[in-house]
């Protein structure tokens, strides 16, 4: 998979790690895909010691692995060891969000909220998967932005690999409509100024993120392995 053309201008490193990252995350690029470091250099227009120190970045954040067949890299596999931690981590963060947005929302942000749940509702109808993955992230991220804390979205925002489930859970499963009737249960708690049932709706709806990554790895088990499977990734 080529990088986009608007990004083919001799870039840097963070840029290409930016690029690939977001690419992996989205799932364009899946676990086992390899990594060339030339095809990608003259991809990119760039060195390849450039590319090589973004995909060093990719293997610390255990978004990149070593190939066992190949010398080289390849799209890491999802480590299932991270994402427990991962999950509690912005469960913790997200259901303190939503206490704090039902005490605080102005009618404005409710109403932004609510054109936020219609917007993933417009993206359901025409099964716009990657439309849809946007504008549930922009949900979260408004969330943070009526607590009054959006600096907590920045730290919620480090969960590549849930990304990664998340999204994966969309293009196997395909379902949209449950995510959006907890989103949309949440608006209305909000707005009735009832945190401690939003906070529940919050808890229900992460939790639905965890049983959908156990389904994952029965369904589909070559995406995901066990960190002590694999040598070092560098």
């Amino acid at each position: 998979m080529k990088p986009t053309p608007s990004r083919l201008w001799h870039p840097d490193s963070r840029t290409i790690h930016r690029d690939l990252r977001n690419a992996i995350v989205s799932l364009r690029r899946r676990p086992g895909e390899t990594l060339a470091e030339r095809s990608l250099a003259e991809a990119y227009g760039a060195s390849r010691p450039k590319v090589r120190q973004a995909i060093d970045r990719l293997a610390d954040e255990q978004l990149a692995e070593r190939h066992p067949q190949h010398r080289g890299m390849r799209v890491a596999r999802i480590p299932l060891r991270a994402l427990p931690e991962a999950g509690e981590m912005r469960k913790a963060l997200e259901i303190r969000v939503v206490r704090y947005a039902a005490r605080r929302a102005t009618p404005d942000q409710i109403e932004r909220l609510r054109a936020s749940v219609e917007r993933q509702r417009a993206c359901e109808t025409v099964g716009d998967v990657d439309g849809f993955h946007a504008a549930d992230e922009a949900f979260h991220s408004l969330l943070s932005e009526v607590a009054g804390h959006p600096g907590f979205w920045d730290t919620v925002e480090r969960k590549a690999q849930i990304d990664r489930c998340r999204r994966l859970g969309l293009l196997v499963f395909g379902s949209m409509g449950p995510a959006i009737d907890e989103h949309d249960a949440m608006v209305a708690a909000i707005a009735a100024r009832e945190p401690d049932r939003a906070a529940a709706l919050m808890a229900t709806h992460l939790d639905g993120v965890a049983g959908t990554i156990a389904t994952l790895r029965r369904v589909v088990p070559c995406y995901f392995y066990e960190p002590d499977d694999l040598p070092s990734s560098r």
